[in-house]
């Protein structure tokens, strides 16, 4: 991420991920996903878009798959935000999934940041196709070592 990205209105940042999967979980071993971050704080608002390709190492650049995922975010304090965020899978960039397939769900999330213990990060989704899930329900624990730390009081 761009250094001390929550002190700039606009922000960028790029993550890779290579993965070794069980079968039970993804058709092929091996995996990777390069997500490009871009986004822009707007007062309280936080808008952020991630064009994400994902990769089985299959098909060459034409198995490149294109899986979105955006945020609308609104920052209630300094600790608090709830945000609408959206996943989407359309297949790859050489033949893209008929609608049916495709992978849409929309979650409504809520974020708590601690100075002190842990980041709260939880959330339920919703398909909205036929190829996405029907439910979807997410926890995320977090601890971010690098923020500095509150005396306790």
């Amino acid at each position: 991420m761009r250094p001390h990205a929550h002190e700039h209105k606009f922000f960028y940042g790029m993550n890779f991920e290579f993965s070794v999967n069980r079968h039970y979980w993804e058709s092929r071993t091996i995996t990777s996903e390069v997500r490009p971050i871009t986004g822009a704080h707007l007062g309280r608002w936080d808008l952020i878009y991630n064009p994400i390709m994902d990769t089985d190492y299959t098909g060459g650049l034409g198995g490149l798959q294109y899986n979105p995922a955006g945020r609308l975010a609104y920052n209630v304090n300094d600790k608090w935000a709830v945000a609408f965020e959206e996943y989407d899978g359309f297949g790859t960039f050489n033949q893209i999934s008929p609608l049916h397939d495709q992978f849409h769900e929309v979650w409504a999330v809520m974020d708590h940041a601690s100075n002190r213990f842990i980041d709260i990060e939880a959330g339920v989704g919703v398909g909205l196709t036929a190829g996405s899930d029907r439910l979807t329900f997410k926890l995320m624990l977090s601890r971010d070592l690098n923020r500095r730390q509150q005396p306790a009081q």
